[in-house]
């Protein structure tokens, strides 16, 4: 198996951040396997979405919607309403694995590997793309 580790810089706000050119890039050349995305934070996931289209803010006000940042939760530190971002990988998972043909991941027309950040408290997040030959 073969690993990196990519930094991404999300800011002070949520976001979906679109990493398939970062994956498309690892992948390249690597022929037949799986890769697998693994974002290791606490309050951050991972989800295949259409991008640019609205749907990646569409995500943001549902998980609004959902888990809303308020007093409610009982972890908090941080920003108002910080605890529901420790919500959040239990409906984003924070690992993905994606097969992979001939160095290409196998994602449909519209389909875009993304980190998706609501936590405003720490801008600066790793990913860990992993290749299993297969």
């Amino acid at each position: 198996m073969d690993s990196i580790t990519i930094d991404v810089r999300t800011g002070g706000r949520s976001v979906v951040h679109d990493l398939s050119r970062d994956c498309a890039a690892f992948c390249r050349g690597r022929g037949d396997g799986l890769l697998h995305v693994f974002v290791p934070h606490a309050t951050a996931g991972v989800a295949i979405i259409e991008t640019g289209s609205g749907s990646d803010d569409d995500l943001l006000t549902a998980l609004d919607d959902l888990l809303p940042r308020d007093d409610r939760w009982i972890h908090q530190h941080g920003t108002p309403g910080h605890g529901r971002d420790h919500v959040v990988p239990a409906f984003l998972a924070p690992s993905m694995t994606v097969p992979v043909l001939d160095g290409r991941m196998t994602l449909g027309t519209w389909q875009s590997v993304c980190l998706v950040d609501t936590n405003v408290d720490n801008p600066d997040r790793q990913v860990r793309l992993s290749f299993l030959a297969g």
